[in-house]
């Protein structure tokens, strides 16, 4: 099967890729299995070492991988630099901190010695989404390997560029030959590959149907995995917020990416009398932004990755306006491109309430008060992440524990960070990664007991 690549804003190719055939993807994976054995035994300090070289190879060719960003899924080019520098950050975290992190937990029994170590658990597949093509590779690569497993990488076949740039990272950083893999295949390929004996984890970022699919092979196989999915982010605006503060933190939220992010805010949840306020200036931000060709220094909005996604998007401002919706900015599209785009008193049972948006358009939805803010926050299938924003530090705290998503932000925009766990409940996944929790999805926490 032939691959091609195809930049979003011109249409043309960037390039070709064949898949592997069922005997080289066999090969692979004995590969895979075989250079596990060694890489276990490396030591932890020579592992670290290797991926703090991995981040310097990340910060020596940003621009050569940031550009293969911009032209296979549209990123504009100073957001996809960003990228690859946090790609080099999530690196160096990890060959900071690794020895820490996998350090012995001693626990004191009526053993004269008990204590848990982590080992390496094998080989983990991991099957990534082309919206953050470097970042959500390295998240999990990091930690990963640095805690001796090894890697393969099923990547989404719109951006095979940068599959075969990230393969070459690990390459030039001195990795041995075989401890992180990327595999040309199609996606019928991927019970075949979580069913084979040397594959022992699956992580996947990516579609709720995806998701269920990749869930449901790991539980057939009895295959641990960690499910990162969809998400219909609240951001919440208190009546007491900073407008000034508030607007720019809400811009980046949404049309950060295009809108193509499964953190991004989608649902603006505005409290009171706050509503206009900030939707007349929520509207004259995004109303500024400069769309155009993503690999100019001045474009803040470039295309969608693919004409079925703006498809898909034009679909759910469509029936929203059906159904009541004001149209506040934009709502046209033309092949991969969508305009930003404003809807406001949006309501329950709306697309733009209920269903995940990928792509810049943001929600305006009323609340009377703060409790029925909460309440409409917690109408959603997803739980990644809410913002809620106020000069109220406090209460907000306290009231953490009323959203049943992942993470709570306040006064700014949810995001990852290799320092903190990332991860969603509900129908956006289970399992955590980044930070300590991250490295502790694929090792196995092993209890050694001494009479």
């Amino acid at each position: 099967m032939l691959f091609k690549s195809i930049n979003p804003y011109t249409g043309l190719e960037v390039g070709q890729y064949h898949s592997l055939t069922g005997t080289e993807l066999t090969a692979k994976l004995e590969k895979a299995q075989a250079a596990f054995a060694d890489w276990r035994q490396v030591s932890l300090d020579e592992r670290c070492r290797l991926m703090a070289n991995a981040g310097k190879v990340l910060r020596e060719n940003v621009e050569k991988y940031a550009r293969m960003i911009t032209l296979e899924m549209g990123k504009p080019i100073t957001e996809s630099r960003g990228e690859v520098n946090k790609c080099s950050w999530v690196c160096d975290y990890y060959a900071e901190h690794a020895s820490s992190f996998l350090s012995d937990d001693v626990i004191p029994t009526d053993a004269s010695q008990s204590f848990v170590r982590n080992d390496p658990i094998g080989v983990v597949l991991a099957i990534m989404p082309w919206n953050f093509p470097f970042w959500q590779v390295f998240r999990f690569a990091a930690p990963t390997l640095i805690a001796g497993n090894t890697g393969l990488l099923k990547h989404s076949s719109n951006v095979f560029g940068c599959a075969q740039q990230i393969e070459e990272v690990f390459i030039r950083a001195g990795f041995p030959e075989g401890v992180f893999q990327n595999l040309t295949v199609h996606h019928d390929e991927t019970e075949r590959i979580i069913a084979h004996g040397a594959v022992q984890a699956v992580t996947l970022t990516g579609s709720e149907r995806a998701g269920s699919a990749v869930g449901a092979l790991a539980g057939k196989y009895i295959k641990k995995s960690v499910l990162e999915l969809g998400g219909n982010n609240a951001f919440i605006v208190w009546e007491d917020a900073d407008l000034d503060q508030v607007v720019q933190t809400a811009l980046v939220a949404r049309m950060l990416n295009c809108g193509q992010s499964c953190i991004a805010a989608k649902r603006f949840i505005l409290v009171g009398d706050i509503y206009d306020a900030f939707g007349s200036r929520f509207t004259d931000a995004v109303r500024a932004l400069q769309s155009g060709d993503p690999l100019l220094e001045s474009t803040q909005v470039g295309p969608l990755a693919r004409k079925d996604l703006a498809d898909q998007l034009q679909r759910q401002v469509k029936e929203s306006v059906d159904q009541g919706a004001k149209l506040l900015l934009g709502g046209n599209h033309q092949g991969c491109y969508h305009e930003p785009t404003i809807l406001g008193d949006v309501l329950p049972g709306m697309p733009a309430f209920s269903e995940e948006t990928f792509g810049p358009l943001a929600a305006m939805i009323r609340a009377k008060d703060i409790e029925e803010a909460f309440a409409l926050s917690e109408q959603s299938r997803y739980g990644l992440g809410v913002t809620v924003c106020t000069t109220d530090i406090a209460k907000a705290v306290s009231m953490a524990g009323r959203v049943a998503d992942g993470a709570y932000f306040i006064n700014e925009l949810v995001k990852s960070d290799p320092r903190l766990p990332f991860g969603g409940t509900k129908y956006s996944g289970y399992g955590r990664e980044l930070a300590k929790d991250g490295i502790m999805e694929f090792v196995n926490r092993k209890t050694v007991y001494v009479k």
